[in-house]
């Protein structure tokens, strides 16, 4: 919920986004939790947001969601919005 980044269903986390700037480097990226063992964000606070959760494509659906199956879809949405073509590094050209 604004102000806070990433993609939300009500008060948790589904999605992290985040963009890192130091020596001259820029990085992004962004964790989109498909089948996350959600056990782990109990000994933390998430994204230092107190009173705030994390879940995942699997408990909002109530089935298990592979990378797998999430992975081609999620690219061609990105390419889509973004206007832009993606290339694997593992292309050679």
């Amino acid at each position: 919920p604004p102000p806070f980044t990433g993609v939300w269903m009500g008060d948790s986390k589904l999605c992290a986004i985040g963009v890192h700037c130091g020596n001259h480097i820029t990085s992004h990226g962004l964790a989109l939790n498909c089948c996350t063992d959600l056990s782990w964000f109990e000994h933390i606070v998430p994204c230092g947001l107190e009173g705030k959760g994390v879940t995942s494509l699997s408990r909002e659906l109530g089935q298990h969601v592979p990378v797998s199956h999430v992975l081609e879809p999620f690219l061609d949405s990105f390419q889509e919005v973004f206007d832009c073509t993606l290339v694997s590094a593992e292309d050679p050209g």
